[in-house]
């Protein structure tokens, strides 16, 4: 069982890594940042964070949600290095927010919500994945902002490929689509030799092979500019021209400081909603340590900041892909970003023949696995309530960005519930007794101020010549609005001769 676990998560880690990649150097161009720093955030989340991490199978790196920070971060300050410096103490903010046990933040977030954001990731992957299928790699890989650094939007880009489709690209990107699809098919998960090659592998495999064989033919050559790109690191002094260290000339301002809550509190919350994300789509339904979480991503950080890399978080599409490619623990995890490391220094020039296509179907049908139709329709069949937070959600990610939208979902979310705490909070009644018309009104432990609206309405009901009998037995706090109410209508109710009986409760 042991041996077989491990050969999963070696697959797993293998499948993980042919996402990771593109998405780490993509995520650092989109960041207009060093390559190498994507590299490095991926090794430090997929290695340093995961051995630190109470999550089984999510993955940290560099984050697309971070993009706007980090750019916005290095303008203010000024450089890459200046920027480093605020990624070390956002590590210790978040090591601070550990201790206080901050994870449990994740807790509330609503079912609907994180369900919606799943599905907005998947529809994100799968619209901005779309062009670079057909050859058009004008957005670098990993950027899931809807308005674009170059200008665009997620829906005009699917417009403007049209002008660029690449023929070699279309015919790999369609031959990994029939590969994929036929790798998650039982006869082949059952032959033994065939289960043992993961359908990505297979892909990228064939992708290479395609792109040399393309070579030879003008129309459909793959150009550089649609195969993967990495940074050259053949020396020593390659590598130090890659590595950037912190520069902590600008801890004293407060520009700085702001920068460094800013990213802390964005990576921590981006990190918490990742990890709620995965344990939703844990088969197992492990749940993590979110305390442990934020001190596992504190220290990753502080280990970016020093080695040039880019801020981490927990990210949903490779935890996704980590479950969906069979993984059985953390050691996927490793796999996945040690081979990120060795890949730059050993493989490059085997690495820079992966074509964009091929990857970028692999991570369609990793949106597809995200945002199936089933679910729609599962959350339709729960009723408005659970189903306008989640269409919210995906709705305001898909023309924002995953914080707004979750932020939106749990907004919508909160007023279902103040709703229905406010229609369940009391128990109300009527009846004619001996030709008198009596209501009862039993007062809930706790009376808020959102409660002041039902009240208002209940005693607009009450007619003329009536008796009402307000209970307050049970109730331990009313809000002062609320009270307000009350009293009002018993100055009031003497003008049109109702009766008030009082039980248990001081006005």
């Amino acid at each position: 069982m042991f041996q077989k676990n491990v050969f999963a998560d070696i697959k797993a880690g293998i499948v993980v890594f042919l996402v990771a990649l593109p998405l780490c150097l993509g995520i650092a161009m989109a960041c207009q940042a060093p390559l190498f720093s994507g590299i490095i955030a991926g090794v430090v989340g997929g290695i340093v964070v995961t051995l630190l991490s109470g999550s089984r199978y999510s993955i940290s790196g560099p984050a697309a949600g971070l993009t706007a920070i980090v750019l916005t971060s290095v303008t203010q300050l000024g450089s890459f290095p200046a920027f480093l410096a605020a990624v070390v103490f956002a590590g210790v903010f978040q090591l601070i927010l550990g201790i206080l046990k901050a994870g449990s933040i994740g807790n509330y977030i609503p079912n609907a919500v994180i369900k919606g954001m799943l599905a907005g990731i998947g529809i994100i992957l799968i619209i901005k994945q779309v062009p670079h299928l057909f050859g058009y790699d004008k957005d670098p890989e990993g950027d899931e902002q809807f308005i674009q650094i170059d200008g665009e939007n997620s829906f005009t880009e699917l417009i403007n490929m049209i002008n660029y489709i690449t023929p070699g690209a279309v015919i790999i990107g369609i031959t990994s689509f029939v590969v994929l699809i036929v790798a998650d098919k039982s006869f082949y998960k059952k032959n033994k030799v065939l289960a043992n090659i993961p359908g990505p592998l297979l892909v990228v495999i064939l992708g290479i092979v395609f792109t040399l064989l393309f070579g030879a033919h003008p129309f459909l050559r793959i150009d550089p500019q649609h195969l993967v790109n990495l940074p050259v690191i053949n020396t020593v002094s390659d590598l130090k021209t890659n590595l950037l260290f912190p520069d902590f000339s600008f801890v004293t301002g407060i520009p700085f400081w702001t920068i460094v809550i800013t990213l802390g509190i964005v990576a921590s919350l981006e990190t918490l909603l990742g990890i709620e994300a995965t344990d939703k789509l844990d088969p197992g339904k492990h749940e993590s340590d979110t305390n442990k979480e934020l001190l596992a991503q504190g220290i990753g950080n502080i280990v970016c900041g020093f080695l040039g890399g880019l801020p981490v978080t927990s990210v949903i599409v490779r935890g996704s892909a980590n479950i969906s490619a069979g993984a059985k623990s953390k050691l996927s995890s490793i796999i996945q970003a040690t081979l990120l490391l060795v890949s730059v220094f050993l493989l490059p020039n085997i690495l820079t023949l992966i074509p964009n296509a091929c990857l970028a179907a692999i991570l369609i049908i990793t949106g597809f696995k995200l945002t199936k139709p089933e679910i729609f329709k599962e959350q339709w069949k729960f009723g408005h309530e659970q189903f306008l937070p989640f269409i919210i959600t995906i709705s305001i990610m898909l023309i924002t960005d995953l914080l707004k939208g979750v932020c939106a979902g749990v907004v919508v979310a909160v007023i279902y519930i103040i709703r229905d705490n406010i229609r369940s909070s009391f128990d109300t009644g009527s009846e004619l007794i001996q030709g008198e018309l009596y209501y009862l009104i039993k007062l809930p432990q706790h009376v808020t101020f959102f409660n002041k609206g039902y009240l208002i309405k209940f005693f607009k009901t009450i007619k003329p010549n009536s008796k009402v009998i307000i209970d307050g037995s049970i109730n331990k706090k009313i809000n002062r609005d609320s009270k307000d109410v009350i009293a009002n209508f018993i100055i009031s109710s003497k003008n049109r001769n109702v009766k008030v009986e009082l039980i248990k409760y001081t006005h």
